[in-house]
């Protein structure tokens, strides 16, 4: 069976930032005959609710800062992504949540160091995705 990728709250789980769902029907009828695998890799590692966290652009680099504390969890991020990755190697298609700092895939808003966004990039897991998953369109919600 073929298997598909998706924002785990695209599928109505609440593990957004401030514990909400983003959730899409359509999109589980649409892959329901795949084997879905729900992708969240920010719940695991900070819970829900958590603080949000943004791409900040620090000396060329897209970091991952959290808003309250500009805590960089970049590594910690990139870790738990590696970790899902080596676990899901043969993938079918990858439908991710659009604007978030994990999972936009050139929606995601870019800051630099004063907070303002400068521009739409991608978010984490999506720059590990395309290495890991070339011959895989991604796509997002809408």
């Amino acid at each position: 069976m073929k298997k598909v990728i998706i924002s785990a709250c695209l599928l109505g789980e609440n593990c957004r930032y401030d514990g909400q769902t983003k959730e899409v029907s359509e999109i589980a009828e649409k892959y329901k005959d795949y084997e879905i695998i729900p992708f969240c890799p920010e719940a695991p590692i900070f819970g829900t609710p958590r603080q949000r966290i943004s791409v900040v652009q620090i000396n060329g680099q897209n970091r991952i800062i959290t808003d309250e504390t500009h805590e960089d969890v970049t590594e910690q991020l990139q870790d738990e992504i590696n970790s899902f990755i080596l676990e899901h190697q043969e993938v079918g298609a990858i439908v991710l949540k659009s604007k978030s700092p994990s999972c936009g895939y050139g929606t995601t808003p870019i800051l630099n160091e004063n907070r303002e966004q400068i521009e739409l990039g991608n978010g984490c897991a999506v720059d590990m995705f395309l290495k890991k998953y070339q011959k895989i369109t991604i796509i997002d919600e809408n």
